[in-house]
Formats: C-alpha cells, structure tokens, sequence
C-alpha cells in the first residue's frame, strides 16, 4: 500500500512541474513558427518603419476597404490645408445614395436632401467603413470621385508606395459600381496594393495624422439616430461572443472585405510607449483577419525591445581620426553625431556593426580633410549593418539606417608662415628623397 501511495505521490509531483513549468513558459513565438494563415503579412515598427517581419509582402493584392485608410490621409490632408473644415457640409449624390442603399455593400443608409458635416461622414467611413459616406468625401475633396483618385494615386507616388494602384476611394471592384465607376479608370479594374505599401501608407496616416486613431479606436458611432459599432473585433467591444478577439493597446485602423480579396485587416497598437503596424491580407474569415493579427503583435511585443545599440559620440576602434592639411593640428577627433536606437530582437545586439563613409568631396587627393575643420562639421555618416540572418529592412525608402559623423572638435588653419614653412620642408624633402634613391641607383 505504502508502495502505491509513494508512486501516486511521484505522479502527481510530475504532474505538478510540468503544469508549473507550462504556466511559467514565457510567450516566445519565434518568426519561423508565425506560420500565419495569410497569403500576404508584414509588421512593423511604427516610430522607425523597420520592418520585424514580412510574409511575402511585395505582392499586389486587392485591399478592399483598406483602401480608405488613403481616403482618410487625404481628408485629414485637406483639413490641414483649409479646403475643408470638420464642419463643412455637403449633400448625397445620386451615385453616393445609390451605394449606400445598397444592402450587398456595407452601409449605413444616407439620405438625400440633407447636410452632412465631414466629421459625421468621416467617423462613419473609419468607423464603420460605410462606403457611400466616403464617395461622398471624395466628391466634396476634388469635385469628383475620378478627381479624386488622381489625387490618391499622387499621393502613393509622393509617400513612396512600392505597389500601388488606385481606380476608386472605396476599395470595391469597379464593376459593382455600374456605369458609376469613377471617371478615367477601368470600368473592371481594383484597387490593388502590397502589404507593404499598405504599412507604409498606414505608417504617414499615423505620424502624419494621430488624431486619426482618435476616431478609428471608437467602439461605435452614433449616425442618423442608430448606432453603429467599429467593425475592428479587437477593440473592447461589450458583446460577449466579440470579447475573445479582445487586445490590449489595439486603436485602428481599417478592415477589408471583398470576394476578390478574401478578409484583410492593418491593425495597430501600442503598449509601453512601443507602436507596431501589421497588415494580413487574403485570411479565409472575419475571425481569421484577427487571429493572425494578434499573432503577429505578440511576435512583435514580446520579441523586440528598444535598445540603444551605439551613444552619440561613439567612435569606432582605430577611426577615431582623420588626418587634415594645412591646419593647425594635423587630425581630428570624428564620432556619431546621434545615439542610434532601434527595436532589435532579444540578444542580436552583438549582431549590429557600424561602418564609416567618408564625404569624398571633403578630402584632398591624399583623403585628408582641408583645414579649417569646424567642430559638428559634417564629415560623412555612419552606417547600420545587420550582421545576422533576416533582415527584412525599412518600410520606407531606407536600406540601412544612417547618422552624421561629425567632427568632435575644431581645428584652425595654420598661418601663412607655418604653411610656407611646411611647404619648404616638403621641398628640400623632395630633393633629399630624389638624392636617396639616385645614390641608390648607382649601386643597385
């Protein structure tokens, strides 16, 4: 009996570890195990744009109804520059209506008639994604829809979108708008763009435009008398069966919906002072969309850490100077003008390296700098290198992320007696060098 109480006794303490040890297992979901049921994802850092993460992300897909995230930049962007206020008015065109009262389109139902402000149409397209109130926008913004997505198309060209195309503000297919579809673009064309472009796009809404999160973290709206809930399940909805999808920091920013492209979504959050950006396009459900988005901010949070990898006035080991001509001193002390910080993995901090480029134009035919040497002036910069295995880079433009390296400490220009001197010495220099080497000629 003593046997089978002892054996009990050992299963239920093994028992007891390995719950123990389940429970104490920190959240450390590495990128190769993401294995994120989407056709297209990336995430993001939100105050560097370095990229965490990317599943085949360069891939031109339908976005949907993320679309409008491009429409909300250029209505805040109209605000900005007084073409429009938040309590301009504007009525329903026939083709908004038409939108909106179609039941297969999502949509609150407008009405003709009647004014609407910007802030009502606004929040009812971030909110709600209602279609025909952001038709409407755009006919108030450039006259036109088809005006307008010159403008959207313009916009993607300056922010830099890697892949892009726009043919209508909504994100619908052109052939569900009928003989509507917006002046100039293909009557069967979409929308198309890659994750990244959509992160990025996301990216200057949200440094360009904050008070966007503002309205796109509302859990609902009140329009025309109902109200309306934000279709983002992340959000802290009060319905029970929408709790589940429930995540911390998350406030934006768009859904997407078409048969064309599947259930998308660019999601953001912050927490701790950390922002990250994600984009899943093509998931197979309305669940899904959050699912994976939540598996890629926990990659994300959990993951990375801000660190500072290199302090303002760092110097690389036998760079700490450059020689100079015709100064005063014959080096200068040169180090990184700015501390270089970044959302680095957990422990890849030996795996960052700095390289120096030097200003070619700044040096003489023997790469000296020319006194006089002002201290801060710009000598070159100095640049970030990965040393490890996936980098997966900038969302914007940037290969590799760049500081000043500037000059530590000034030096003057040496007087016109010290100079000639020099250049005396150069001379006879020259001469006695000539000497050596004809001597040694006669006995070579």
């Amino acid at each position: 009996m003593k046997q089978i109480y002892s054996k009990l006794l050992m299963v239920s303490l093994a028992i007891l570890v390995a719950m123990t040890s389940f429970i104490a297992q920190p959240t450390n979901i590495q990128a190769q195990e993401l294995e994120l049921d989407a056709e297209s994802a990336i995430l993001v850092d939100a105050d560097t744009g370095k990229v965490l993460y990317a599943k085949d992300p360069d891939i031109a897909l339908p976005p949907a109804s993320m679309t409008k995230i491009m429409t909300e930049y250029l209505v805040l962007e109209a605000i900005e520059n007084g073409e429009i206020t938040w309590e301009t008015t504007t009525q329903i065109s026939d083709y908004a209506y038409s939108i909106s009262a179609n039941p297969e389109f999502s949509g609150i139902g407008l009405t003709q008639d009647k004014p609407y402000t910007v802030k009502e149409l606004y929040e009812a397209m971030a909110i709600f994604s209602d279609n025909g109130t952001t038709i409407a926008l755009a006919e108030l913004v450039s006259g036109s829809e088809g005006e307008f997505v010159k403008r959207m198309n313009q916009k993607a060209e300056e922010m830099g979108l890697p892949d892009f195309q726009f043919v209508n503000s909504t994100g619908l297919d052109n052939s569900s708008l009928g003989d509507n579809y917006p002046k100039g673009t293909d009557p069967n064309g979409t929308d198309m763009l890659s994750a990244r472009s959509l992160a990025l796009l996301a990216y200057n809404l949200i440094n360009d435009y904050p008070h966007a999160l503002d309205i796109s973290s509302q859990i609902e709206t009140e329009f025309e008398g109902y109200k309306v809930e934000n279709l983002n399940w992340m959000l802290p909805h009060e319905a029970t069966y929408l709790k589940q999808f429930y995540y911390e920091g998350i406030d934006g920013l768009k859904t997407g919906y078409t048969g064309l492209a599947g259930y998308t979504f660019t999601g953001t959050a912050e927490r701790d002072g950390r922002r990250l950006i994600t984009v899943v396009m093509r998931t197979d459900s309305k669940e899904a969309r959050f699912e994976q988005t939540a598996r890629l901010m926990d990659y994300g949070f959990s993951q990375f850490e801000n660190k500072e990898l290199f302090a303002a006035g760092y110097q690389l080991k036998d760079k700490e100077t450059i020689p100079v001509a015709k100064g005063k001193e014959d080096q200068v002390a040169v180090s990184i003008g700015e501390e270089i910080s970044l959302p680095i993995k957990k422990g890849d901090e030996e795996l960052y390296k700095l390289e120096y480029n030097i200003d070619e134009d700044k040096l003489n035919e023997d790469g000296e700098l020319v006194a006089p040497v002002k201290k801060g002036d710009k000598i070159g910069t100095a640049q970030l290198v990965f040393t490890g295995d996936n980098d997966y880079g900038y969302i914007t433009n940037t290969t590799n992320l760049s500081v000043d390296l500037i000059a530590d400490e000034a030096v003057e220009k040496s007087n016109w007696f010290m100079l000639a001197l020099g250049a005396v010495g150069d001379f006879f220099s020259g001469i006695f060098s000539s000497v050596v080497d004809m001597v040694k000629g006669w006995f070579s």
